[in-house]
Formats: structure tokens, sequence, C-alpha cells
């Protein structure tokens, strides 16, 4: 508050909104001030004491990390006592309980040091706050309310950018009051997304979760300049979807959708590759959609994102697998590698990974050529010939240190074929003013020579970077496996047609 005069003349006291709101007014206080028990009478405001406001601020600490520490564990034991889904509402009772016990342990705690206790109505503010937080999103949820926002990144609490799916980037208010507020919500959201441990301390500095809308979660603090939590949220805006969708949206013409559609039907191995936001997950759904509803499916994913499971109609045999860190003891971790190699012994049809990064390549690609044809996985390559490279250098990653003339013979005898998208520049504030996400390439592998696999470029980029069949380029026998799948070998021969809404 800045001085006035001793008669009584206005300062001015800077108060901000909640996290997010608008940026703080200027409120007009009076400089003559009176006590009132634990609070402090400004003028006509009455605030907090210091004293009453370090004992609310001692109470929402301890009940955030109360209940980051002790919700995941008590939603496993009821999940295994019950044997019921976990759920929103299941989570929120629990928390409940769990927040009851912790304000109870509180008081003691603040009798037994001869500290000022919170008062009634503050104690049941700080509560329904820290519930909110943890069942809503905070600073975070008027991001998430806005359709139009599909990625949020936020550098620091105060430093917060979104980009709106019209490709437009923008700066926005802050997400939470400080730092620590913003490392605590972190903490409750890994505590509710998951009946796993997912830490997020100095001992284990980022953590990967989904949130209950969908979206996923990126979060990292300590490693980045002053130490602060920094985060980002990608949405999947197509969580349900099929090729017929993705083809009105212009990703695939009508080529690319019999082609891709018969590559599921003949039980292809799918590899999908491309850079960050281009849809790899997005087109994974629509090609699994393209399954039988009655095969059985196995999923592998970092952080739950694909949702395979969650619409029996399309999917009715899924079992959905996460990989899980270690714990304080540093044990208890379930890589992806480890995830594959559980995989195929619980009898899939198809084993599907939703992002490969590591040497799970070596696993998956044993699962792809031991009987499992049909299975696919997404992978980071800026090209369809890259994304050999990409996989023999993760598997130089693996315990099994395979030489490269090693992987490339795996790669060759799994992969059957590899989808490449990109962007095609828009217009800002259009539609698709970000570009469209597009099919861009799609490579036949062949086999394997020394140092390299051999592939065919049977889709190639034209000058929009969209995908245009090469005629005579696929190889025969494939071309007939295809054909047996009711693709209809005379759309190879529109080359020259552009592209087939």
């Amino acid at each position: 508050m800045t001085g006035g005069g001793e008669d009584g003349s206005t300062g001015v006291a800077w108060r901000s909104g909640r996290a997010g709101a608008a940026a703080a007014v200027p409120v007009p206080l009076r400089r003559r001030t009176e006590r009132r028990g634990e609070r402090v009478v400004v003028g006509d405001v009455e605030e907090p004491s210091p004293s009453a406001e370090a004992a609310e601020r001692r109470l929402r600490e301890h009940v955030r990390t109360v209940l980051a520490e002790r919700l995941p564990g008590r939603a496993e034991d009821q999940r295994r006592r019950t044997g019921a889904r976990d759920s929103a509402e299941g989570h929120r009772v629990l928390a409940r309980e769990i927040v009851d016990h912790a304000v109870n342990a509180f008081t003691e705690q603040e009798l037994t040091a001869n500290r000022p206790l919170v008062a009634a109505e503050a104690e049941r503010r700080v509560v329904a706050e820290v519930i909110d937080e943890l069942f809503g999103m905070a600073g975070l949820q008027p991001l998430l309310d806005d359709p139009r926002v599909e990625t949020v990144n936020a550098n620091r609490f105060d430093r917060v950018f979104v980009q709106y799916s019209d490709g437009q980037r923008c700066r926005v208010g802050p997400i939470a009051r400080s730092n620590e507020e913003l490392t605590d919500l972190v903490r409750l959201l890994a505590a509710r997304a998951s009946s796993q441990e997912r830490r997020f301390d100095h001992g284990s500095p980022s953590v990967n979760l989904q949130l209950p809308g969908g979206e996923r979660l990126f979060a990292v603090m300590a490693v980045t300049a002053g130490g602060v939590t920094s985060l980002s949220i990608r949405r999947h805006r197509y969580p349900r979807v099929t090729l017929d969708q993705l083809r009105l949206r212009g990703t695939v013409d009508d080529v690319l959708v019999r082609f891709l559609r018969a590559c599921v039907v003949a039980r292809k191995n799918v590899v999908i590759v491309g850079g960050t936001g281009v849809g790899k997950t997005t087109l994974l759904r629509a090609l699994a959609a393209e399954m039988d509803p009655m095969e059985r499916i196995v999923t592998i994913e970092d952080a739950f994102e694909l949702g395979l499971d969650t619409d029996p109609a399309v999917h009715a045999d899924v079992t959905a697998f996460q990989a899980r860190e270690a714990n304080i003891e540093g044990e208890g971790a379930v890589s992806q590698a480890d995830l594959v190699r559980w995989a195929l012994r619980m009898s899939p049809d198809r084993v599907i990974v939703g992002e490969i990064r590591g040497p799970e390549v070596v696993p998956m690609c044993n699962a792809m050529s031991q009987g499992n044809d049909g299975s696919m996985a997404t992978l980071h390559a800026s090209s369809s010939a890259l994304a050999f490279t990409r996989l023999a250098s993760y598997a130089a990653q693996g315990p099994e240190r395979l030489p490269l003339e090693a992987t490339n013979l795996l790669v060759a005898g799994a992969v059957h074929v590899v989808v490449h998208l990109a962007r095609v520049p828009g217009t800002r504030g259009s539609d698709t003013g970000g570009g469209t996400r597009v099919v861009s390439s799609i490579r036949e592998v062949v086999g394997a020579d020394g140092h390299q696999v051999v592939s065919n470029e049977i889709f190639r980029p034209d000058e929009d970077r969209r995908a245009r069949p090469v005629p005579g380029a696929i190889r025969s026998d494939t071309l007939d496996d295809l054909v047996d799948a009711g693709f209809d070998p005379m759309l190879l021969t529109r080359a020259g047609r552009g592209w087939q809404p």
C-alpha cells in the first residue's frame, strides 16, 4: 500500500483477481487502521491479519500435499477392492475423506505448536478452493473451456501462450498467482489423473499425464531458467475420427482413403511419422476405426491418449497399457519396452504403440514380425525416408545394442508401410489458417541392403505437399494383397488428376 497522509488521505493497494483474470486494478484504501481480533480493518475494508494469512497458507499447503500423496493410493485400493473403474465422482468422494482427515490433523498440529487456528469460515473456503483446483483446472480452466485453444505453453506461471485451431498464437493472462501455486496445481492434477504414483518434485522433475478432458499435459520443474515450473498442454481436436471424416477435412483424398483402408484390412504393419502436432495420433485413431470391432487390441502409451478403450461400439476388446515411472525408492518402473513384451502374452490381434521414442522399437518390431500383422505405431520424423534412420537410432539405445545391419533387417522384416504427415500452409484467420494437416508421402518397405532399408515411395508429395500416387512404384505382391482387401489398382493411375476429394 502506498503512503498517505496522517490525516487519513487515500493510498492505493493493488489487487489481482483469480489466476487467469484481467490485470490488477487499483483499489482505494484508507490509511488509518485498527485491529479487531485476528483481522485488520483498513478504512471500510477488512483484511486478514498477517498471522491469519499465514495460517490459511499453511492449511492450503498441507491439504494440497496430503491430497497429492494419498489420493493415488486410495484410488488404487478402491479399484482393487471393488473392481470398478476410476471415475471423477469417485475421486471426489475419496478426496473429501482425505481432506477431512487432513484438516483435523492440521488443527492438532497448530494447537501443539501454539499457533492461531484458521477461522471456520476461512477453513471451509480454503478446502473448497483446493477441491475446485483438483476437480477443475484452476487458472487453466478458462483456456480449456475455449474449444478454439489447441495448445497451451506456460514458460512460467505468468508467461503463458496459446495456439488456436486457426494457427493464431497469442499471449494470455497468468494461470496461477505464483510459481509455488502452479507447482501445487500440477501435483494435484498428477494425483487426480491416475491411481499410479506420479511424483513431481526435485527428485522427479517432470510429469506426463492425461487431463480429464483428454488433453495431454507435460510439466517440468527445477531444470528451467530460474527453477520455475513450465508446462505444455496439447488438445486432440478429434478423439473419435474416421478416414472419411479426415477426407472431408482435407487430410486425405479419396484415393488415400481407399488405399489406407486396404492396408488395415490386409493387415499391413504401419508406422505413421511427422513433426509435432501434424495429426499422427488422429490418423492412428482413424486407421484403428477401420479394424473389426471384435479384434483384440493392446495399446501401449507413455500417457493415456489414444482412448481406443473408451468406445466399445468401435473397439470392444481393448487392453490399454500405460508406462510407469519409478517410485521414490527408485523401484517399480515399467517402460514401454516392458509393456510391448507383456502385450505379446495377452493374445493380441494387433499391438499399437502410441509413440516410439526409445528402445521399445526392438520389441515392437519383434511383435510386428512374429504374427501380429496389422500393428501400428507413431514416430517423430521429418520425412518418410528419415523414419528408418530414426528407428535405427532408437534401436541402438536398447539393451540389445543391435548393429545397424541387424536393425535394418529387423525393421525391413517388420514394417510394411510408412505414412508421413505434413502441413500445407494456409491463410491466417481461415479455418485452416495454421496449415491443413495432410498425408504427404507413403513408402512401401522392400527389404534391407547393408546400412540402409530399401523402400519405394508409392505416394509422393506434389508442389502442395499433398501425396500423389506414383504409377508402377508399388510391388506386385503388395498390390495383390491390397486388391484382395478390396482396393482398386486403377486408382494408382490417377497421378495426373490432382487431389481427389
